[in-house]
C-alpha cells in the first residue's frame, strides 16, 4: 500500500500511543461534568484543568456532593465510591521501523486509573499498566499531592512523576511521536527528563510567575535493590525551574538541572539547561523547547578524554478549528537532537490528525517522517477512556 493510500486511510483511526495523565473519566463522574471542561481534546489540557490538577482534583468553585462517607469522625476522609476508569488504546502501524511490515498491536495499552482528594489539601494519583505492549509494566505516575501548604500557594508532590511535568507533561501531548530531547541519555548515562522518584514543589504568584524545584533519585522508578533502596548510589539529582506569564496568550521558562550518577567506581556529573516557550492564540497553540546538556563521563571510564555534549528541540504545533468545541483536530511535532554521542542523533517530522467519535473516544493517524534514516512511520488507532 502507498504511503499516500496509507496516509488517507490513517484518517480513519489512531492516536492511542498519546499517554494521558490527569485525564480520569472519574473526574468527570465525581462532578457530573463533561471532559471538555478540562481537555481540549483529552489528554489535552485547557488552562482549568491545569487549574484543577493543581488544586488537588477539586473544583474550587464546586463541592462534590456526598463524595466522602460520614462516619461521625471528623478526623477520617474516607472516600464513598472509591474513583476508578480505564484507559483502552489500540493501533496499526506500517513500517514502524523501516521494515515495510504492517502489525496489528490491539490493545497496545490497557490501564487502570484512579486520582483524587483525600482531604481538603491532601490529593492521590496513580495508574497500573495492566498491560503495554503486551506485557505488564506496572506504576509509571503514582504520588501524593500537599496542596496549598501552610495557607500558601506552596504544593508538594511526593512520589513517582516524570521529571519534565513542569516543562511540558509528555503523557498530555497528543502524539505518539514523543518530545524526544527529554529521552535523551548519552553513553551508558541513566540520567533523562523522564520517570523518577522523588520531591516536586511548585508554587504560584499572582504575578503569573510559577516556580518549581525537584529533589530526584536519578534512579527511573526500576524495582529495588537487595537492600530495598530503589536509588542505586549516594547522589541525588536537581531540577529548578521559572516560568512566566506575558498577557493571557503567551508563556516563557527556562529550568536549571544538576546530578551526578555513579557504576562501578566511576562518577558522571550532568548539567543541562533549557528555555520553552508557549503561544495560545485560538485555534492556534505553539510549544517550544529547547535544552543544552553536558556530560563529563557518561561512559564511566577513567580518564575521560573531554566532555560530551549534546543539545535538542522540539516545535510543536495544534490546530482546532472550532476551539475547544472541535471534533476534528490536527497537530505537528518537529524533533531535533544532536550528540557527541552520535548513536543519539534524531530527527523527524510528525503530521497528526484526530477526531473525536465522542468525548472520550478519539480516531487518530499519524504520519512520522524520520529525517536521519530516510523513512517514514504510519499509525491508525483509537484512544478511549471510560
Amino acid at each position: 500500500m502507498k504511503y499516500l493510500e496509507l496516509v488517507i486511510f490513517n484518517i480513519i483511526i489512531l492516536s492511542l500511543f498519546s499517554q494521558s495523565v490527569f485525564a480520569i473519566p472519574a473526574f468527570a463522574r465525581k462532578y457530573n461534568m463533561s471532559c471538555r471542561t478540562c481537555h481540549s481534546p483529552a489528554p489535552s489540557l485547557k488552562p482549568y484543568g491545569d487549574e484543577f490538577a493543581g488544586n488537588g482534583f477539586k473544583l474550587a468553585d464546586q463541592d462534590a456532593p456526598r463524595y466522602f462517607v460520614p462516619t461521625g469522625d471528623d478526623e477520617l476522609s474516607l472516600i464513598r465510591d472509591f474513583p476508578l476508569a480505564i484507559r483502552m488504546d489500540g493501533f496499526v502501524t506500517y513500517n514502524n521501523s523501516k521494515n515495510e511490515a504492517t502489525d496489528f498491536a490491539s490493545p497496545y495499552v490497557l490501564k487502570i486509573l484512579s486520582g483524587g482528594a483525600l482531604s481538603d489539601n491532601v490529593a492521590y494519583y496513580f495508574y497500573f499498566f495492566f498491560s503495554e505492549r503486551g506485557e505488564v509494566a506496572g506504576i509509571e505516575d503514582a504520588f501524593i499531592m500537599f496542596n496549598n501548604v501552610f495557607g500558601s500557594e506552596l504544593d508538594v508532590y511526593l512520589g513517582q512523576f516524570q521529571i519534565s511535568d513542569p516543562l511540558f507533561k509528555g503523557e498530555l501531548r497528543l502524539t505518539y511521536e514523543n518530545y524526544q530531547i527529554y529521552r535523551t541519555s548519552p553513553g551508558a548515562s541513566e540520567i533523562d527528563l523522564t520517570y523518577d522518584r522523588g520531591l516536586m514543589l511548585t508554587y504560584g504568584f499572582e504575578t503569573g510567575t510559577d516556580l518549581s524545584f525537584e529533589i530526584l533519585n536519578g534512579s527511573g522508578i526500576g524495582a529495588a535493590n537487595n537492600l530495598r533502596t530503589f536509588d542505586n548510589d549516594k547522589y541525588k539529582n536537581f531540577l529548578g525551574r521559572i516560568s512566566q506569564d506575558v498577557g493571557e496568550n503567551f508563556r516563557i521558562g527556562g529550568f536549571g538541572f544538576f546530578g551526578k550518577e555513579a557504576l562501578a567506581n566511576f562518577a558522571n556529573e550532568v548539567w543541562m539547561a533549557g528555555a520553552d516557550a508557549s503561544i495560545n492564540i485560538d485555534p492556534l497553540e505553539i510549544n517550544l523547547q529547547f535544552i543544552e546538556r553536558n556530560d563529563d563521563n557518561p561512559n564511566f571510564v577513567f580518564n575521560p578524554s573531554e566532555d560530551l555534549k549534546t543539545r535538542g528541540a522540539f516545535a510543536e504545533l495544534i490546530f482546532r478549528p472550532n476551539g475547544d468545541d472541535s471534533r476534528i483536530y490536527s497537530a505537528g511535532l518537529f524533533n531535533w537532537v544532536e550528540s557527541d554521542d552520535a548513536s543519539q542523533n534524531y530527527k523527524a517530522a510528525t503530521f497528526h490528525l484526530g477526531y473525536l467519535l465522542r468525548r472520550n473516544i478519539r480516531l487518530v493517524s499519524e504520519f512520522t517522517y524520520d529525517i536521519k534514516r530516510e523513512f517514514g512511520r504510519i499509525g491508525l488507532g483509537f484512544v478511549s477512556a471510560f
